[in-house]
């Protein structure tokens, strides 16, 4: 059973490698792999169950006498459904509900033009000038919105600032470079770091201070390469001016764009304020939006007030990236209550035994494969560790420094490869950039950022968290 679970897996994982030359969409394929690891997970319960589970198992019986004349599969069975079932469901409805929030959020925002806030205000004509502040606004937006909203937002600015493709593909490469990094050094930028903060692994404030530094020197290293190949001011775009209001005036639209991004802002202090998991305060913000708006719409009369209106937003969300995370998530639950996650930890521990190799090799396959469920496997690999641990157990403790470079180079890594990210995904499909045509412009710069950035984390482990921590050397 536990052989043909790995099988599974990456036949799974390789079908969502895979999902555009084999034109099957990803959820479709984790949809599948999740429903179908928990099902074969419970067919073979009674074999591995008592195997994995045993000291567990032992005191569920019991705590349910009256089990105790089942046989061994309905009991086993029962386990799975009434103790991990439900406990991965616990931790996955967490991301989940996070996400759906803040999703909601950002296209409550963009639907009444709020970024527009942001994006009129870029007015210069220097190539070079606006290559550094379409990077620099796209590296702070990611770490707030996500990196699909904001790399949509950059992309749309660009088709009326440059008129010639192959120049705009340079901006647009380094746009899905600035909103990787930009997302990797926030608890609330990327995916992967939603799911390592909303777990506990780290927290906002030193994910922050010790990841904001190589995620800026991941993107100004291949931003200093791309500068020298644009010269000269760009020519105004025909045929762009058009309403970009959205039926909103300059005031309504800077007040919705502060509200939603200052609630994006406000989850993480709420969290460290009520110690309540982050979904709790991303919905709270929900709600305060939510009720803004209706009593806002309740005394306007507009053409648009029924399609601004939440319930009409929410229908804009991206549901099937939702039930991708939702199949992934609980195929890899399978993987961890199974005890292969744990298994494949230990032959890590004793075959590599170097945090930062592992996490450089892990932002690489990241770049070929997707970074949720990467991420995701690696999370139900290790434990969060006692604080009190020293050596080699103290990279695991919270913010320790495999979780944090955990972080980077799952979040930048995937900038090494047009289809390694959601952004570069999202940028390949409004732009039409070709995968070969990124290889050979952006792969290396990106590596070569990726690797920098890397050596900065190391450094600063080095100077400032070893000495103190018992974490040992390179």
């Amino acid at each position: 059973m536990i052989t043909t679970l790995i099988i599974l897996f990456f036949i799974g994982y390789l079908g969502i490698a895979l999902e555009h030359p084999l034109k099957v969409d990803k959820t479709a394929t984790a949809l599948l792999l999740g429903m179908l690891l928990w099902i074969i997970y419970a067919l073979g319960a009674e074999y591995i169950v008592p195997l994995v589970e045993a000291d567990h198992f032992k005191a569920y019986l019991e705590s349910h006498p009256m089990l105790a004349n089942e046989s061994l599969h309905k009991q086993a069975l029962s386990y799975v459904t009434d103790v991990k079932l439900v406990e991965s469901l616990g931790d996955i409805t967490q991301t989940l509900f996070f996400l759906i929030g803040a999703m909601t959020i950002v296209e409550l925002v963009d639907i009444h033009g709020g970024f527009t806030v942001i994006t009129n205000k870029i007015t210069t004509r220097n190539k070079r000038t606006l290559l550094w502040v379409l990077c620099c606004v796209t590296f702070i937006f990611s770490a707030v919105l996500d990196n699909m909203t904001t790399t949509i937002v950059m992309v749309l600015l660009l088709r009326k600032l440059v008129a010639e493709q192959e120049e705009r593909w340079l901006y647009t490469g380094m746009i899905v470079i600035a909103a990787n990094t930009g997302g990797a050094w926030s608890p609330i930028g990327d995916v992967t770091t939603i799911m390592l903060w909303v777990k506990g692994n780290v927290t906002a404030l030193a994910l922050i201070e010790y990841v904001l530094l190589p995620s800026l020197v991941a993107m100004v290293v291949p931003l200093l390469l791309i500068q020298g190949r644009l010269k000269g001011t760009l020519t105004p775009v025909e045929g762009t001016q058009q309403d970009q209001t959205h039926g909103m005036s300059a005031r309504e639209r800077l007040t919705i764009f502060c509200l939603g991004v200052g609630g994006l802002l406000f989850v993480p202090i709420f969290k460290s304020i009520t110690h309540l998991p982050p979904f709790v305060g991303m919905l709270f913000v929900l709600g305060v939006l939510w009720l803004y708006t209706e009593i806002f719409y309740n005394g306007k009369k507009t053409e648009r007030r029924k399609q601004h209106r939440l319930p009409q937003v929410i229908s804009r969300i991206d549901m099937p990236s939702i039930l991708f995370f939702l199949g992934i998530l609980l195929a890899v639950g399978v993987l961890e209550a199974s005890g292969i996650l744990a298994a494949a930890a230990a032959w890590l521990d004793s075959e590599v035994h170097n945090v930062y190799i592992i996490n450089i090799l892990l932002g690489i396959m990241s770049s070929i494969f997707d970074n949720v469920p990467l991420v995701a496997g690696v999370m139900g690999m290790y434990p969060i560790e006692h604080t009190d641990v020293v050596g080699y157990a103290a990279n695991f403790v919270q913010d320790g420094v495999f979780w944090e470079f955990l972080s980077y180079c799952a979040g930048v890594g995937g900038s090494m490869l047009i289809i390694g990210s959601a952004a570069g995904v999202i940028a390949m499909g409004l732009d039409k950039i070709n995968f070969g045509w990124y290889l050979k412009r952006f792969s290396l710069i990106a590596l070569l950022g990726y690797l920098a950035g890397a050596g900065v984390y190391i450094l600063e482990v080095l100077l400032m968290k070893a000495p103190f921590l018992g974490i040992p050397n390179l």
